[in-house]
């Protein structure tokens, strides 16, 4: 068989090294599981090889992450009680995206700027009390897409201030302070940040603007 049979061939084995002989086909889609923030949701896929299986994976929608900044250069954080590592994690403001939110976006469905950074000033009041003058995009990530379609918009927030009012969900319990840019960076290098999502907003600033 020559190269030209080979590739009109429908049996013919899939190239491992090809990544769009990798790619899964989605038969069916059902949410087995539903609660507040998210869903556990069930594909029935069919592999490049023919067999077929279920794939559960966590279905949620975008969230922001805002690493917030005041005039003087230090970093506002939240502690946070974390029920799923059962102890208080240290982090940065973050929260889901709301319909609200929603603007013109790009093709590809990544939300405008202006959507993201309406959704960052939302959850930076609610959650810390704090406005900013100015938001920039540092990056956006899929950080476990392993087993969620979670995407983290990360977003530099300047000029923070404590002149806006707290509004907290009723399941959140939160401290709010300020703590040195360079305190957090070497919490960062040194292990001792190990909120995921903080970790990312630091190194992504950085590489931006340090």
């Amino acid at each position: 068989m020559d190269d030209a049979d080979a590739d009109a061939d429908p049996d013919a084995a899939a190239d491992p090294d090809d990544p769009a002989d990798l790619a899964w086909e989605t038969l069916d889609s059902a949410v087995d599981y539903a609660c507040p923030g998210f869903d556990v949701r069930r594909d029935e896929v069919r592999f490049p090889d023919g067999d077929t299986d279920g794939f559960h994976y966590v279905d949620e929608p975008p969230a922001v992450v805002v690493l917030p900044l005041t005039p003087d250069g230090d970093v506002v954080v939240i502690d946070e009680w974390r029920q799923a590592v059962g102890r208080v994690n240290r982090g940065i403001p973050a929260g889901t995206m709301e319909p609200e939110d929603e603007g013109e976006g790009s093709a590809d469905g990544d939300p405008s700027d202006a959507a993201v950074e309406r959704a960052a000033a939302r959850e930076l009041a609610e959650e810390t009390g704090y406005e900013a003058d100015a938001f920039e995009r540092l990056t956006t990530v899929e950080p476990t897409n392993g087993m969620a379609n979670a995407v983290h918009h990360h977003v530099l927030a300047t000029g923070c201030e404590p002149t806006a009012d707290r509004d907290l969900d009723h399941n959140e319990s939160i401290a709010v302070e300020t703590v040195p840019y360079d305190e957090l960076l070497a919490a960062v290098v040194d292990g001792g940040l190990r909120d995921g999502r903080a970790v990312t907003a630091v190194l992504w600033y950085e590489l931006l603007h340090r």
